[in-house]
């Protein structure tokens, strides 16, 4: 599983950063090419050559030169590229450039409404030959040495969402962006019926929600009468009594898709829940 933007590394990638936060990455994939990529911070790909497939839970996306995803942060996307052609600049948005731009272009949001952000992961777009103009200026900057490089990127950051906002004939984008600005939380069942088998920490959950860690923890207390991490290990213990029920795999198996990196200490969890061993249930 490929973290991003955390793990983007010299090695693999050529990367802009605006300050300490990773801005655009460039990328010739090596082929072929099949793994999970969680996205950390909201995201926007762009096709340079090539193909590719990326596949959430609710949807699958067939991409080819030219177009552009936009990726909310926190979700899970199978990546697999379809020919050895395939690269890509993924740009990511952090939060504080994010508002920083909407409040800057109140008259560009002023009629949008609130929206679940987490329902949509994956907004589908096309590029055009502005949009394709926009892109042939950022690649000079992966050599420039201009001390005034964060300044010109800040600029490239809101060049780059104008450019979306023009492409987006739906609007989703623009209501998006906007329930992002404002702050808006996340429903907590719609978000831990998401994610309860994905190997996310507290923080990482208390983020996805639009939460402090501590506002996170009393809100799904209020909401669940119990503590995450108990809701977490009931839920998953019960979909692993689910899979030993209904399916052939076996129980390091099973073990391993709940997230237990110790098949033992599954063992003893499922026990303690359910009186017996998962193997008697097999």
């Amino acid at each position: 599983m490929l973290r991003v933007p955390s793990d983007i590394s010299a090695s693999e990638f050529e990367s802009l950063k605006i300050q300490d936060m990773t801005f655009v990455a460039y990328r010739n994939e090596v082929y072929p090419s099949k793994y999970d990529v969680f996205f950390e911070e909201h995201a926007v790909i762009v096709v340079l050559e090539g193909e590719k497939k990326f596949t959430s839970p609710t949807q699958e996306a067939h991409v080819t030169k030219g177009d552009i995803l936009f990726v909310q942060r926190g979700f899970y996307l199978m990546s697999e590229s379809i020919n050895e052609a395939y690269k890509s600049l993924v740009f990511f948005f952090d939060e504080k450039l994010l508002k920083e731009f909407v409040g800057l272009h109140p008259e560009l949001f002023n009629r949008q409404e609130s929206t679940t952000v987490l329902e949509t992961p994956i907004l589908l777009l096309r590029s055009d030959d502005n949009f394709e103009k926009f892109i042939q200026s950022v690649f000079p900057y992966f050599r420039s040495r201009t001390n005034l490089k964060n300044h010109f990127l800040r600029l490239k950051f809101q060049e780059l969402l104008l450019h979306l906002l023009e492409l987006d004939s739906s609007g989703q984008l623009a209501t998006i962006l906007y329930s992002l600005y404002k702050g808006e939380k996340v429903d907590l069942t719609f978000l831990m019926n998401s994610y309860y088998l994905k190997p996310l920490t507290m923080t990482e959950l208390a983020r996805l929600s639009g939460r402090s860690l501590s506002a996170f923890k009393r809100d799904f207390q209020e909401e669940f009468k119990t503590s995450p991490a108990l809701w977490l290990k009931k839920k998953r213990l019960d979909y692993a009594d689910f899979l030993l029920r209904n399916s052939t795999k076996n129980v390091s198996e099973i073990s391993a898709e709940i997230g237990y990196e110790s098949v033992s200490h599954f063992i003893k969890s499922y026990k303690e829940r359910y009186g017996m061993t998962p193997k008697k249930q097999g």
